[in-house]
């Protein structure tokens, strides 16, 4: 170190940059041990804090109430054994974390924050001072030659030796600080790093001292369990991944939307369905939206639920209803349910659903109520299949109207229920309910579901070639048309029809037969993917009904009033209708036939039943007339004996006393006509 009034030697000065390179050197490296000493030490609180709480979350585990998960003491009494170890690992782990923060951290924090900061500040002061001596030196050397100038070179001097003092006690105290850095780097090392590892020597010997031999064949005992669950977990995966596989294959075709019925074949048997379906809600007078739903069965009950929603609503019962695919004009796969509890739900209800069939049968399964039984999928299998069984020819439409009349009393019943049906002619059996009325319909009852019966070539040349002007009815009626023959009738409507289906039944007490008619026919139409309908223009006049085709106007059945007993329109579903014929005497034993004959009109059904009611009406008071005037006319045919002459004559009424009588009969027919 310089003394006296000399300078800094450069060799010094070189001497002295090395010491301060080196000293910055010292800070940085100290700086990145102390960060990642730091972040040991907040790990180590971290962890700890950490398994404390996991502690915590352990002893509460028996107190969680878990969805898909029972009590299980055994689960619960090895967690709480877990949380008392992890909880005295914790404790360890606190005591940790304050060695840590005493034998590590304080020492490196004193060296970076005391040590390094005092070089960095006695660096300032003497470049300062340095600086103040250097300018003092600089004065001192400009001063003048005159003694006027005394007292200006006094101060000179004076702050060239205060300068220089300050430099030489500054230069001191900043050199013995970049000496004694050397041993302190050493130290400030070496203690951290001494205090850490004594740290975790304590640490593990506290953790030895806690988990003893017992702690450890509890963790043997625990290790052995979790190895017995992971291999049953692998089978369980391996199991699961194999039925995944084969669903896969085996759903192959049901991926398609309209998959191949020939090679996925509708299952019939079922009493429960759930899926996805779109239902029409009507937006406007004519307008209507559809919205997609899911929907499923719950007994005899028809649920949907929205999404979001925890639980579904009650749509309708189909414990008792008909159901029949409809034709849709912006939608494919439709049906329409009809519920026959007008309180629980609306009159119809269209859904729609790639898996038409199978929503059909699943329905009429459940409407015949056999999901009350206690096999439901067998018996629905046996009613299905009876049911398909019963697909037999039917006869045509006018062979059962000619057995109906009275001239074909002789014929026996076998006759028409055994002969061939006509091209086009469907028929098929309802599948027998399980509450059925058997009262009212006869089980496996042919049904009739079509009335085309197109005339053959042959009969065609016949009827040319006989020279017959009016077209051949292929039902063996006349050919006339509808106004010729209901010229003469009073009443004259006509409505349009599409022909359902008829089936003989047993009685015609009530319209209750009406009513199970209807339902049997729509079942069996949706069980056997009967859609097809005939439209027909359906004539009511006085004396019959006919139905007569729109096109060729030519008429295909006739309906006699007299034999008619009973029409009814459909309580919800107004647009269907039906009435029943009965024949005295048509079979062999001499018991009437009765047919019921179900149609759906565009019109109010309970209109045409009041239309036919009418015409009935009409028919009855004018066959009374027809007899009172037949009954006349006997009268007054015969001659009145008022006096025997001599010659055996006999006199007749004079013209006033006609009159008399007519006035008399007159009164009469009035009086019969207001009972």
């Amino acid at each position: 170190v310089p003394g006296g009034n000399k300078l800094i030697k450069p060799k010094t000065r070189s001497l002295l940059g090395v010491f301060e390179e080196d000293a910055a050197a010292i800070s940085k490296y100290s700086q990145q041990l102390f960060q990642a000493m730091h972040r040991i030490y907040d790990a180590q609180n971290e962890l700890s804090a950490a398994t404390h709480l996991t502690s915590k979350l352990l002893k509460e585990y028996e107190k969680q109430r878990f969805p898909l998960c029972c009590d299980d003491e055994v689960m619960s009494s090895t967690l709480q054994q877990f949380a008392k170890v992890i909880d005295e690992l914790s404790s360890c782990h606190a005591v940790l974390s304050t060695q840590l923060a005493d034998a590590m951290m304080f020492p490196i924090t004193q060296f970076k924050e005391r040590d390094l900061k005092e070089i960095l500040t006695l660096k300032e002061v003497f470049q300062i001072a340095s600086d103040d001596h250097d300018m003092a030196v600089n004065r001192y050397s400009r001063l003048s030659k005159r003694r006027d100038n005394e007292k200006v070179k006094g101060e000179v001097m004076e702050d060239v030796y205060t300068s220089r003092k300050k430099q030489h006690q500054t230069m001191m105290h900043y050199f013995t600080a970049l000496n004694t850095l050397q041993y302190k780097k050493k130290m400030s090392l070496l203690e951290p790093l001494l205090g850490y590892m004594q740290a975790q020597i304590s640490f593990f010997k506290l953790g030895s001292e806690n988990l003893t031999q017992q702690w450890e064949d509890f963790l043997i005992d625990i290790g052995t369990s979790v190895q017995n669950v992971r291999r049953e977990m692998a089978g369980e995966v391996d199991v699961m991944q194999q039925t995944i596989q084969d669903m896969e294959q085996a759903n192959d075709l049901l991926y398609m939307p309209d998959p191949d019925p020939s090679l996925v074949p509708v299952n019939r048997n079922l009493t429960r369905k759930a899926g996805y379906l779109n239902t029409r809600n009507k937006t406007g007078l004519v307008s209507s939206s559809w919205e997609r739903q899911y929907f499923f069965t719950q007994g005899g009950n028809l649920m949907s639920q929205a999404r979001g929603d925890v639980a579904g609503g009650l749509v309708m019962d189909i414990d008792n209803c008909s159901v029949m695919a409809v034709d849709c004009e912006d939608r494919r796969f439709c049906f329409q349910i009809t519920s026959f509890d007008a309180v629980v739900s609306p009159n119809n209800t269209i859904l729609c659903s790639s898996f038409l069939p199978q929503w059909i049968a699943t329905i009429n399964n459940i409407s015949k109520r056999i999901y009350l039984s206690e096999n439901p999928e067998e018996i629905a299998a046996r009613v299905n299949q009876s049911a398909l069984e019963a697909v037999t020819p039917s006869p045509s439409f006018q062979q059962r109207h000619e057995s109906m009349r009275p001239s074909t009393q002789g014929r026996p019943p076998a006759a028409w229920a055994s002969s061939v049906s006509s091209a086009g002619s469907e028929t098929a059996s309802p599948a027998p309910s399980v509450l059925s009325l058997d009262a009212l319909v006869a089980p496996n009852t042919p049904i009739q579901f079509d009335i085309i019966s197109p005339v053959s070539e042959e009969d065609a040349g016949q009827a040319k070639a006989a020279g017959l002007g009016r077209r051949t009815n292929p039902f063996g009626e006349s050919g006339g048309t509808p106004a010729e023959e209901s010229e003469g009738s009073i009443l004259h409507q006509l409505f349009i029809a599409r022909f359902l289906g008829c089936m003989e039944v047993k009685n015609a007490d009530s319209s209750d037969v009406i009513y199970e008619t209807m339902r049997q026919i729509l079942a069996a139409r949706a069980i056997h993917n009967i859609f097809r309908m005939t439209e027909s223009h359906l004539l009511v006049t006085c004396e019959c009904l006919k139905l007569i085709d729109p096109q060729t106007q030519v008429t295909r059945l006739r309906f006699p009033l007299s034999s008619m007993v009973l029409c009814a329109a459909h309580q919800e579903n107004k647009r269907l209708f039906g009435f029943v014929l009965q024949t005295a005497g048509g079979r062999v034993d001499g018991r009437p036939i009765i047919v019921c004959y179900i149609f759906e009109s565009n019109n109010d059904g309970e209109k045409i039943c009041d239309s036919v009611g009418l015409a009935k009406q009409i028919a009855f008071h004018s066959e009374m007339d027809l007899e009172e005037q037949s009954r006349l006319i006997a009268a007054f045919s015969r001659p009145t004996p008022l006096a025997t002459g001599t010659d055996g004559q006999f006199l007749v009424l004079s013209n006033s006393q006609s009159e008399d009588s007519d006035a008399g009969v007159e009164g009469r027919e009035k009086g019969e006509s207001e009972a």
